[in-house]
């Protein structure tokens, strides 16, 4: 299982519906809005860092007021 935090931003005054949007997404644990350089924080899990990448690319992305994502990969060292 790999899991990742996705940093977002949006554009302006569409956070909220961002962030819920996302957090009906299958694989999405959460999806918050925040404050500062990013919008939205989402953590995601998913079974590959293949699967993690199609969710971000073909479901999150997509999301209308997305300007820009940011994917961190949790490690465990």
């Amino acid at each position: 299982m790999v899991q990742a935090y996705i940093l977002i931003q949006t554009e302006v005054g569409k956070a909220s519906a961002v962030a819920e949007t996302i957090a009906k997404i299958e694989g999405v644990i959460t999806a918050e809005d925040v404050t500062g350089p990013y919008d939205v924080i989402v953590r995601a899990e998913a079974d590959s860092v293949d699967e993690l990448g199609r969710m971000v690319v073909a479901k999150i992305q997509k999301v209308d007021g997305i300007t820009r994502t940011l994917t961190c990969p949790v490690v465990h060292i």
